[in-house]
Formats: structure tokens, sequence, C-alpha cells
């Protein structure tokens, strides 16, 4: 009979402990987590959904965990927003500003902002990040993310490429804002640049010939600020960088060129990186002036490039 009793509670401990870690966790003022790194910490080793009440959580957030994913449950994504404003000057470099780091692979946003806000309190300059994201087959959905320079890091880890898949998001910012080398494929995401003598869209930074990587930008839009300068597709961060804009509309005044030299007169990455672009319309789409060394893809070229062929991997992945 205690054995029985004995076998019996534990299995009760059991149930609980994995409804309890199926649940789902909320933030709020009138919720039991108060700060979405409260939940965070709360939530099993193996992760699990959050949800976010309307509001501002302002805090600097790490996500280690795997499969974490983050509901924000207002109306539009503007009523969910998690901010933070360190600069690279104030944090101690660029890889210390972000707002939010998420490395845990399977991470999931869904409605929601993440915005840097460092340079609407500091007048300095200064690299930015609002997200910093090396997780693989990581899905952000109607998300917001806002900043300036460096406004989103999509990078992989070290052992192999990180997938990430954006989808309807907005993303904006000035000098090298959507950067890294992640494989990161940007579907109907509307891409702005703010006011700034120079505005960059992409520093991607693929470093070898064999490196999985490359940004690809699928039916984006791209508009910006009046004040905004040169406006451009990108340069390379790394000599090997690969980005492709597909099916595009450019309201953005772009420069002709289209794509430049990382440091013209010093470096000469457009000779090894590649650039290409298939199919843009708006007032900025103009192959005929585009950089001589970029590329025109044909319909059977973008193929190549497409979400569930670019994105599958080995293990077939299919966001």
């Amino acid at each position: 009979m205690i054995g029985k009793r004995l076998f019996l509670g534990l299995l009760l401990a059991t149930t609980l402990t994995q409804v309890a870690a199926a649940q789902t966790l909320r933030v709020g003022p009138k919720a039991v987590y108060k700060t979405l790194t409260a939940a965070l910490e709360a939530l099993p080793a193996d992760g699990g959904a959050i949800e976010l009440a309307p509001g501002e959580y302002r805090e600097k957030v790490t996500i280690a965990k795997p499969n974490v994913r983050l509901i924000g449950k207002g109306r539009t994504p503007k009523d969910v927003v998690i901010v933070w404003g360190d600069g690279a000057r104030t944090a101690g470099g660029t890889f210390k500003s972000f707002s939010m780091n998420v490395s845990g692979d399977g991470f999931r946003a869904k409605n929601l902002t993440i915005q840097n806000d460092y340079h609407l309190k500091d007048p300095e300059p200064s690299q930015a990040v609002a997200l910093a994201i090396t997780a693989d087959r990581a899905v952000l959905e109607r998300v917001r993310l806002l900043g300036a320079q460096d406004t989103l890091y999509a990078a992989s880890k070290k052992d192999k490429p990180s997938r990430q898949y954006f989808k309807d998001c907005y993303i904006e910012g000035h000098v090298d804002f959507i950067f890294g080398d992640a494989k990161a494929f940007f579907d109907r995401c509307h891409i702005h640049g703010i006011a700034h003598e120079t505005v960059m869209i992409t520093a991607q930074s693929k470093v070898r010939p064999d490196q999985d990587s490359a940004y690809v930008f699928d039916r984006s839009l791209i508009t910006a600020d009046r004040d905004a300068k040169e406006i451009w597709f990108g340069r390379a961060w790394r000599p090997l960088a690969t980005v492709i804009f597909m099916r595009s509309r450019i309201e953005a005044p772009l420069q002709p060129a289209g794509w430049r030299e990382w440091t013209p007169g010093k470096t000469e990455t457009l000779n090894t990186a590649t650039f290409a672009e298939y199919a843009s319309t708006g007032p900025g789409a103009s192959p005929q002036t585009r950089e001589p060394r970029s590329h025109q893809l044909t319909a059977d070229q973008a193929k190549a490039w497409d979400r569930k062929t670019f994105l599958a991997g080995s293990d077939g992945w299919t966001p």
C-alpha cells in the first residue's frame, strides 16, 4: 500500500510539474509577473510561452532558454514595447548595447515592439542594438524593431548557421541597421530609413565561401524620412557579404548605384560580395544604373532564394 501511495504521489507531482511547464505565463501590471525578465526566469529550462499585456517594459532582456515564445496582447505591435537605452559607448561595445539578446533556438515573437532609444536620449552618436539574435529556427511576426545605428544584429552561432524568419515586420534605422551573418529571410517587411546623412540598410558579414549565410528580402517595402540623405541597399561588413532584394517596392529615393563600398577608396569588398536584385518596383527601382558588380537575377535564379528552399536546412524546417 505504501508503495502504491508513493507511486501515486510521484505521478501526481510529475503531472503537476508538466501542467505548470505547459502553462502560459503572463506579464503586466495586474499579472503575477511584473517584468519580462521575471517571467523568463520562471519558465522551465525548455522554454514556454509568455503573454505581455499592453504597456512599456523598460528592461534589458537576455533569452538563452530554447523555445521561448513572446506574444504581445495589444491590438497592434505598438501596444507592447520592450525598450532599453544602452549605446556602445555607454555599455562597453556594440554587442553589449542590446535591448534584447536572444540565443535560445526556436524563439518566436509576435505582435510587439523591441526598441533601443539611446539615440533619443543621448546626442553623442553610437551604435545601439535593439535586438541581437543568434537563435536558429527563429520566427518574428508583426514585430517592430526600432533604433538608429545597428538596430538589428541578425547573426549566426559559431558552429552552424542560424536561420531566422521575419514576417510582416517593421525595421527602422540609419547606419548599417540590419547587420550580421545570419541566414535570414525578410518576408513582406517594411524597411524604413530614419533621418541621417547616410542610410545603409544592410551590412551583411559572411566571411567564408562555405558559410551558409545571407540576407534575403522578399516583397519588402522600402521607405525613408524626408531628411534621410544618401540611401543605399547596403555595404559589405565582411568581404563575402550576400544580400538579395526580390520583388520589393522601393518608395525611398535610393542611390542609383544601389550598393556602396564599405569605405570608398580604402576597401574593395564590392569585388567579392554578392549583391543582387530581382523585379524591384517603385520610384527607387533602377536596374540600369546599379553598381556593375551587383546582379539583376532572372526568374529562374530568383527561385534559389525562395523562402522554403532558402530556410529548409538539413532538418527541412518550414516556418
